[in-house]
């Protein structure tokens, strides 16, 4: 009579599967980078439109813009400012001239010029100091608007966000950065991507 009630709990045990379950764990740094990344992406979206607003109608006549708050003539601006110096950033990390920050914003370093790979031998020989700290002094003022108006466009923001907004854009920037180049770390150490 022992063995019956073993061998049927044996069986039972056997026989029974627990059900796959996938479980998705949505953290804060998540939804908050969702957040950012949507709002930003809107800010994106605002810039093309307004390069594809057309100067004239129909009929020839020049059309009036459509009116714009100061902010989002700004942010637009902002864009734009990324989007035309993007290559000069890409060139000045793969130099080590720039990294990117825990603030979301580029860090300047000295212009060593020698060591430059073939490619950029000539680039870094030539570009003059003044024009490199123009470009890096345009470049972070163009992210720190972007970064105050994502927090102005979404409504769970508020001006004391900016540091965690802030954080988002850091960690956003280091992750797409490339080996090899300068990224400083949450406890403020530089160091470089691998």
């Amino acid at each position: 009579m022992g063995r019956p009630p073993l061998c049927l709990a044996a069986l039972f045990l056997v026989s029974c599967t627990l059900a796959k379950v996938d479980v998705t764990v949505v953290g804060e740094r998540t939804a908050l980078e969702n957040q950012v990344l949507g709002t930003y992406n809107s800010l994106d979206d605002e810039m093309l439109l307004a390069a594809s607003v057309r100067a004239v109608d129909s009929e020839g006549r020049l059309k009036r813009e459509p009116l714009k708050s100061p902010e989002q003539r700004d942010t637009v601006q902002a864009m734009q400012t990324l989007a035309f110096h993007e290559d000069d950033v890409a060139t000045f990390k793969r130099l080590g001239w720039v990294g990117e920050d825990n603030q979301g914003l580029l860090t300047a370093f000295a212009l060593e010029r020698g060591g430059a790979p073939d490619d950029l031998r000539e680039f870094a020989a030539t570009y003059k100091d003044e024009e490199f700290r123009a470009v890096v002094a345009a470049v972070k003022q163009a992210r720190d608007v972007v970064m105050r108006r994502v927090i102005e466009l979404n409504e769970t923001f508020t001006k004391g966000d900016l540091p965690r907004v802030r954080q988002v854009f850091a960690r956003l920037n280091v992750q797409n950065a490339l080996p090899g180049e300068r990224v400083q770390g949450a406890d403020g150490a530089w160091g470089v991507k691998r």
